[in-house]
């Protein structure tokens, strides 16, 4: 008996249609680049990590219809832990006034400067009467009197702080801000240029980060002048602690600076930028 065979089929294989494959290429790609960019737990794209939404918007505080008075709109944050700035100048002996900035909550970030605003950060403006006179991204600024005149003469000297989106900080609708007068300041250094009497001369010279002769204590007596004469082979500015007495230092240059010794006690005379003690003056 004779078997009948019938021919076997060949397995197909199911085959997604060339649209549906591309249109799933499409959506998961999609979904992709969105969940990258969620704040989940994975890192983001659009802010610092450690960042808030509201920190990277720009929206710390309560942004006001008003203005600084220079067209800057004032970003209030409430009192306590706000931004405090205080401002203290003092004539320069060669030109101008040196200007500091005691901040306090609050620290300059000049290299994010343009950026949204974050809390306690940002950059200072100088305003001479009301008028415009520098932007400032650290606690020194030397004021020339070239400046000054230029912006046609002045005695108020305000120092406002702004955040790196350039809107002032404010507390109760009111920019935060310190004045001083530059009159005032330079009353001590004419009444420094006339104290006769004889006086203390010192000598030092700063090279290579060393001081010679080596730190010492000079003895005063009360009421004499007192002549310190540096040379620095760098940059830097020179500070008597306790009198407030400051001078530039020039690189290869001596600088002469000149004040009376009326005040007891011990105090140091240093460099602010490589804070090298030069000596300590005892005056009794």
């Amino acid at each position: 008996m004779k078997r009948s065979s019938a021919p076997s089929r060949p397995t197909r294989l199911l085959r997604t249609p060339r649209p549906v494959a591309a249109a799933v290429t499409v959506l998961t790609a999609v979904a992709l680049v969105f969940g990258a960019s969620a704040c989940g737990g994975r890192a983001t794209t659009h802010h610092k990590p450690g960042t808030s939404h509201e920190q990277a918007d720009g929206s710390v505080g309560r942004l006001l219809a008003a203005d600084d008075g220079s067209g800057s709109r004032l970003r209030q944050v409430d009192a306590e832990g706000a931004p405090g700035v205080t401002v203290a100048v003092r004539p320069d002996s060669e030109d101008g006034w040196n200007v500091r900035l005691s901040v306090r909550n609050f620290r300059f970030t000049p290299d994010s400067v343009g950026g949204a605003a974050l809390p306690g950060r940002g950059h200072a403006r100088l305003f001479l009467d009301g008028r415009p006179l520098a932007r400032v991204y650290g606690a020194w600024f030397h004021l020339p009197a070239s400046l000054v005149r230029a912006a046609g003469g002045g005695t108020g000297l305000t120092a406002r702080l702004y955040a790196d989106d350039h809107t002032a900080w404010a507390v109760h609708s009111t920019p935060v801000q310190a004045t001083a007068s530059l009159t005032t300041a330079a009353a001590p250094e004419a009444s420094r240029s006339a104290t006769p009497g004889p006086g203390t001369t010192i000598e030092i010279t700063v090279s290579h980060g060393r001081v010679s002769p080596a730190p010492g204590r000079t003895e005063i007596k009360k009421g004499r002048t007192v002549e310190l004469r540096i040379r620095s082979d760098r940059a830097d500015a020179l500070h008597v602690h306790g009198y407030d007495k400051e001078a530039r230092l020039p690189a290869g240059r001596t600088v002469t600076l000149t004040f009376t010794a009326d005040r007891s006690g011990l105090f140091e005379v240093e460099t602010h930028g490589s804070d090298l003690l030069l000596t300590q003056l005892v005056v009794r």
